[in-house]
């Protein structure tokens, strides 16, 4: 999609949006080639053998299936709440 084009699209309100890509679904020129999308690699990751029995134990008190699941969700949770505050403190610093 050309320049012009996003920038039409953008003043326009969502129904209209839905008319023009219907309107053009049809015509393979109004299309950009499709994009492909790779799904990453899961890496690995080796914990100390206390360490993961203690896990394994907190995985089982919150009724996860596994100890991969508990870890992965543990993980997910703290990446989000270090970008969270890496963003407020640059926010802090812009100001």
């Amino acid at each position: 999609m050309n320049t012009a084009m996003k920038k039409k699209l953008a003043s326009l309100d969502q129904e209209a949006i839905d008319r023009l890509v219907v309107s053009q679904s049809d015509d393979n020129s109004a299309w950009e080639p499709p994009v492909r999308v790779r799904r990453s690699k899961p890496a690995s990751l080796s914990l100390p053998g206390d360490l993961a029995a203690r896990a394994a134990f907190l995985a089982r008190l919150h009724r996860e299936p596994g100890l991969g699941q508990w870890v992965e969700r543990v993980v997910r949770e703290r990446v989000e709440l270090e970008e969270f505050a890496f963003n407020e403190a640059k926010k802090k610093l812009a100001s």
